[in-house]
């Protein structure tokens, strides 16, 4: 752990110290980082620091991609040199004034701490739902106790996300999570069935994680308001109750059916776009998600994928987007072949793994996008792959990580298109890039760089 303590140090050097450290957290590849005065950091040196493969400042955020594996590591190191635990705030007024605010930027921010916490457990339900289902297409019995057990396993926390959701969404919005956790029970609770409201049955799930996005800012927004007005000697209980109550008829009558709506009009969105747009709107799709996850707001996408599982019980854009990830390893494989930069060399020899298994930010970060035209080159290439896998309708099962992994995720029969489209993505890549070239950087070592 020496070196992730070194680098945790010399991070809190150059962002101004650990009293300059606003918020803190951390997700499977980024430290995520909010300044009290972040034009105290130094980013320029920040980005040639060995070990940090970039850094974006997103949403106010100084978001520094160290990688799998590392970052956690880093985070408590950093955690150990502070006393700031990930996830907690300190009293500081600045963290709150952004110099770059905007509502967009906020509803963003807010969207990635909702979800980005979430993003390990979704990911490993989902490749145990994946093997699952390998289990049962060798043969194995789906009523048998092996099976049982690992789809209680695979698709428990599927079923329950919205409780999840909702509890950190009232993190987010200010009230308390645990009846931040009943608007995702006002959600799902199966006994809403037997409730009928202008002659339709209420139906369980309906509006997905938006409804539950909608219902939990409405519960915290009546929480604080309640606050401020019932006395302190009874808010413990008539506040909760009162909250609960009203939020819960808003619920049944204005918001679910609201959410519904909401969540419909967007898988309508998406599957007539791929419809009507077949190959070239997978190309698109696939060709623009890097910069999308470059930006972090790829996180936004998590509430339309399982709209998608939800309504349709599959979703075709996760393969699409997929795509972009293989796309880049293609591109990587054709940098790693031309340049003569060693130091270059070994960063694609360590991201190039996890690139692989569907974590594309430190080839992002640490290759492409530095280099610049192969990040376009991937792009490119991932296009060829989305439109495969558009024209094909290959769909996923379930919510995970990207790359191989996904094909664990697939539904069956459609397996082999999905591969066959990773494929394509590779090749694509990698002779875009081959043919387009690049500037090779200069090896310090060597004082060697040229056009490749």
């Amino acid at each position: 752990m020496a070196k992730e303590q070194d680098l945790a140090g010399r991070i809190l050097e150059l962002i101004g110290g650990k009293g300059n450290i606003a918020a803190a957290a951390y997700c499977m590849t980024r430290l995520r980082l909010t300044l009290a005065d972040p034009a105290k950091a130094d980013t320029g040196s920040l980005k040639k620091t060995a070990g940090v493969l970039g850094v974006v400042e997103s949403a106010g955020q100084l978001q520094i991609i160290l990688g799998p594996g590392v970052v956690n590591k880093v985070a408590d190191e950093i955690t150990a040199l502070t006393g700031l635990r990930m996830g907690e705030v300190q009293d500081f007024k600045a963290a709150y004034e952004d110099k770059n605010r905007t509502p967009f930027k906020l509803f963003l921010r807010k969207l990635a701490s909702i979800f980005v916490p979430l993003i390990p457990a979704i990911v490993a339900s989902g490749m145990i739902a994946g093997l699952t289902n390998i289990v049962i297409r060798m043969g194995g019995d789906p009523k048998s106790s092996l099976v049982l057990i690992l789809n209680a396993l695979g698709w428990g926390v599927f079923t329950y996300l919205a409780i999840f959701v909702g509890i950190n969404a009232a993190k987010e919005f200010g009230g308390t999570p645990s009846m931040g956790g009943l608007a995702g029970v006002l959600i799902i609770n199966p006994a809403i069935s037997a409730i009928t409201i202008g002659g339709a049955a209420l139906v369980p799930g309906r509006g997905g994680l938006i409804g539950v996005l909608l219902v939990a800012w409405v519960m915290c927004f009546v929480e604080k308001r309640l606050r401020k007005i019932v006395p302190n000697a009874i808010d413990i209980v008539v506040t909760p109750a009162l909250t609960l109550l009203i939020t819960g008829f808003a619920t049944y009558f204005i918001l679910q059916p609201v959410g519904g709506y909401l969540s419909d009009g967007i898988v309508a969105f998406f599957k007539s776009m791929l419809g009507w747009g077949g190959a070239v709107a997978g190309y698109v799709l696939a060709g623009t998600f890097l910069p999308i996850v470059m930006t972090g707001l790829h996180q936004g996408l998590v509430p339309i994928h399982m709209e998608f599982l939800n309504t349709l019980k599959e979703n075709p854009l996760f393969p699409i987007l997929a795509m972009a990830g293989a796309g880049q390893v293609g591109a990587a494989f054709a940098v790693y072949l031309k340049t003569k930069n060693q130091r270059l060399k070994d960063i694609i020899k360590g991201a190039l793994p996890v690139g692989i298994l569907g974590i594309g930010e430190p080839l992002i970060f640490g290759v492409t996008l530095p280099l610049g035209r192969p990040f376009i080159t991937a792009c490119i290439g991932a296009g060829f792959g989305g439109a495969w896998q558009a024209i094909t309708h290959t769909s996923s099962i379930a919510l995970g990580v990207s790359g191989l992994p996904l094909a664990f995720l697939i539904k069956p029969g459609q397996v082999g298109n999905y591969l066959i489209g990773i494929a394509i993505a590779y090749v694509a890549g990698f002779l875009v890039t081959w043919l387009a070239g690049f500037d090779d950087p200069r090896d310090e070592s060597t004082g060697s760089g040229m056009r490749l």
